[in-house]
C-alpha cells in the first residue's frame, strides 16, 4: 500500500469558479485521489480557499461586507459546490487559518536565518483618490507585452507574463478607477530567489517524468533574460498574515502582511494541520505526511494546477521549502494543464464569461460535467468547450454506451429470469475472448491513470464500456433464450457482473452514477478487478438486484439551444 499526498491549486475566494478552473486542478486531482483509494492506497487529498490579497478585499468591498465575513461566507459556498461536484477532499481548508498564519511566519523566520530575505526600498504606486498604496492586483492597465487592456499589476491573464505594477501602460486603480496615481517609496521584504537558482535548477533537472509543459515553463523563468528574480513577499494591505519573524515582531514591517503568493502554497501544509485538529489528532498525524523526519520519506506527493500557477509551484514555493533548511516533503510530480476555452473565447471569472460550477449543477448532475471535462482535459494543448460537443459526448458515451448497456441487461434479466442473477449455463469462447480483451484494456487503463494521463484514461474506460456492448450484441441473449435458456442465463449473469465491474472502474470519473449502480445491484463489493474472470463472478446466482432508473438522460437539441443562448453573454449576478 502506497501513501499518496495530493494537492490541487487553491481557488481564490472571490466568487464561484468556472468549469475551466475546475478541470485545471481540482477535478483531475479528485480523479487521481479516487483511483488510488480504489486501488487500496492511503491517500491524503488537500485543498483550501485562497483568502488573502487584493481579490478578497475587492470582492468584499463590492459585496459591502467586512473581508473576514465575506471570506467565511464564500468558503462555505465553495465547500458546498465542491461537495456537490463530488470532490473528495480529505480536508478543504482556509488560507486564513491560524495554522497558516503560524506556518507562514515560521517559514519567513527560517528564510531570514538562512540569509535569504532582504529588505528593499522600492517605488510603489500610490492612489491619491483611494489614500493608499496599490500593490499588484489593485492596479489594472495595458500589458506592455501583449497589449491586453485588463492586465493586472502582478501578471497578465492573457499572456501570463509576470509584471510589476509600474510596468503597466495607462495604469488605473482597480478600486476606484482613478488615474490620479503617483510613485512613492515603501519598504518590503524580498525572497532572494536568485541565490537559489542553481539549487532549483538541479532539483527540476531531477524530475525526469514531469510534463514538458511544467519543466519548460520553469526553465524559462529560471534562464530567460536576466534569469530568476528576487520576489517581494510583503504588501501594504490590511488583510493577510501579519509580517513576523517566526513569533517575533519584524522591525520596520509593522502594518504589513505577507504577499498572498508567499502564504498560499504554505496552506497546503497548514491544511493538513487543520485536518488533524478537526479530527482531534495530534501533530504527528499531519507531520507524517509533510516532514521527512516524521514519516513522510515514503510519501509520493503530487500537485495539480493550471499552467499559470506553474512558476510559483516550481520556483517560489520550492525556494521557500528548500531555503528553510528543514526536512519538508517536496513535490514529486507536478501535473499541469493548459486552458479550457469557452465557445470561441476564454472562460473568465473576472468577466463572468462561460459556465460556472453552480450554474452547471442547476442544468445537470455533476457526473455529466465530470465526464466531459475529464475526457476533454486540456493536457497537451488548450481545449474548447462547445455545447454541440458536450451534447454529443454525453449522448454517445454516457447514454448510448454505458447507460444503454445497463438498461438492456437488467431489463432483459427481469423479464426472463426475474430480479436476481440467473443460475445455469457456462462460459464459452465468446466469454473468454471478452475476459482477455478486458484484462488487456484494464491494464492499459491502470497505466494511464497511474501516469495521470487523464484523456487516455477516459478513452480506455469508454473502450471497456464498448467491449461489453459488443459482447452483448454478438451474444444476443434475447435470441439465445429461445433455443438455449441455460446459455442465455450464463450470458446474462456475465452481463450483470459487468455492471459491477463498470461501477468499480468508472467510480473515479462518475462517482454518483457508480454509487447508483452499486445500490441497484445490492452490493458494496467495490474491490478492484485484479483478476477479471473472478471479478465477473463476484455476484453469484440468486443474488438480488433492482433495475435502476435511467442512468444518463440524453440532452435534447432544444436543451442544447436553450443553454447555448443562455450562456452566450456574461454572468449577471
Amino acid at each position: 500500500m502506497a501513501r499518496i499526498l495530493i494537492t490541487s491549486a487553491l481557488p481564490y475566494i472571490n466568487g464561484i469558479k468556472h468549469l475551466g478552473n475546475l478541470v485545471g486542478s481540482q477535478l483531475p486531482a479528485d480523479l487521481y485521489a479516487r483511483y488510488n483509494r480504489g486501488r487500496g492506497h492511503e491517500v491524503m487529498f488537500l485543498c483550501a480557499t485562497d483568502e488573502h490579497g487584493t481579490p478578497a478585499e475587492l470582492a468584499a468591498a463590492k459585496a459591502e461586507k467586512p473581508v473576514a465575513e465575506y471570506c467565511a461566507e464564500m468558503h462555505a459556498v465553495q465547500t458546498d459546490i465542491a461537495n456537490r461536484f463530488g470532490l473528495s477532499f480529505d480536508h478543504y481548508g482556509r488560507s486564513s487559518s491560524p495554522q497558516n498564519h503560524a506556518l507562514t511566519q515560521h517559514f519567513a523566520g527560517k528564510l531570514a536565518e538562512a540569509g535569504l530575505i532582504t529588505e528593499v526600498s522600492e517605488k510603489q504606486v500610490y492612489s491619491n483618490t483611494d489614500g493608499r498604496f496599490l500593490p499588484d492586483r489593485y492596479i489594472e492597465g495595458t500589458c506592455p507585452n501583449c497589449g491586453f487592456e485588463k492586465a493586472r499589476g502582478d501578471q497578465c491573464e492573457e499572456c501570463t507574463k509576470q509584471l510589476d505594477p509600474t510596468d503597466l501602460i495607462n495604469p488605473r486603480s482597480a478600486i476606484s478607477g482613478s488615474t490620479d496615481l503617483e510613485v512613492r517609496e515603501t519598504k518590503h521584504l524580498f525572497l532572494r530567489q536568485s541565490a537559489m537558482r542553481d539549487q532549483l535548477d538541479q532539483w527540476i533537472d531531477s524530475k525526469k517524468d514531469w510534463p514538458i509543459l511544467t519543466t519548460s515553463i520553469a526553465k524559462k523563468w529560471l534562464h530567460d533574460g536576466d534569469g530568476l528574480q528576487d520576489r517581494g513577499i510583503t504588501r501594504d494591505l490590511d488583510w493577510g498574515v501579519p509580517v513576523k519573524n517566526g513569533d517575533q515582531d519584524w522591525p520596520g514591517m509593522e502594518g504589513k502582511v505577507f504577499y498572498v503568493w508567499f502564504d498560499a502554497p504554505i496552506e497546503y501544509i497548514a491544511a493538513a494541520g487543520e485536518w488533524a485538529e478537526a479530527k482531534g489528532l495530534g501533530d504527528d498525524a499531519w507531520q507524517r505526511w509533510w516532514r521527512t523526519d516524521k514519516g513522510a520519506e515514503d510519501v509520493k506527493y503530487v500537485q495539480f494546477m493550471g499552467k499559470d500557477n506553474v512558476p510559483f509551484h516550481t520556483l517560489s514555493f520550492p525556494a521557500t521549502i528548500l531555503g528553510s533548511g528543514e526536512p519538508w516533503k517536496m513535490v514529486d510530480h507536478l501535473k499541469s494543464f493548459n486552458y479550457l476555452n469557452y465557445d470561441g473565447g476564454q472562460f473568465s471569472t473576472s468577466q463572468g464569461r462561460g459556465v460556472f460550477m453552480d450554474q452547471a449543477l442547476e442544468l445537470l448532475p455533476a457526473d455529466y460535467w465530470r465526464w466531459w471535462l475529464l475526457s476533454h482535459a486540456p493536457e497537451s494543448s488548450d481545449s474548447e468547450f462547445t455545447w454541440e460537443n458536450f451534447q454529443q459526448s454525453v449522448n454517445k458515451d454516457l447514454a448510448d454506451v454505458l447507460g444503454n448497456f445497463v438498461s438492456r441487461i437488467t431489463k432483459f434479466c427481469r423479464s426472463k429470469f426475474g430480479e436476481e442473477v440467473p443460475a445455469g449455463g457456462a462460459w464459452g469462447e465468446q466469454e473468454q475472448a471478452l475476459i482477455d480483451e478486458l484484462t488487456t484494456r484494464i491494464g492499459a487503463y491502470e497505466r494511464h491513470m497511474e501516469a495521470m494521463e487523464v484523456r487516455k484514461s477516459a478513452q480506455e474506460l469508454r473502450a471497456i464500456w464498448v467491449a461489453g456492448n459488443e459482447y452483448l450484441q454478438s451474444a444476443a441473449p434475447w435470441s439465445m433464450f429461445k433455443t438455449d435458456p441455460e446459455r442465455a442465463a450464463a450470458q446474462v449473469r456475465l452481463g450483470l457482473n459487468l455492471i459491477r465491474l463498470y461501477a468499480v472502474l468508472s467510480a473515479p470519473f462518475i462517482p454518483e452514477a457508480s454509487d447508483r449502480l452499486f445500490a441497484a445491484l445490492g452490493t458494496e463489493d467495490r474491490s478492484w478487478p485484479e483478476d477479471v474472470a473472478a471479478a465477473l463472478a463476484a455476484l453469484p446466482a440468486g443474488h438480488a438486484f433492482t433495475v435502476p432508473e435511467v442512468l444518463f438522460a440524453k440532452i435534447t437539441d432544444e436543451q442544447r439551444e436553450e443553454w447555448q443562448d443562455r450562456f452566450a453573454g456574461v454572468r449577471k449576478d
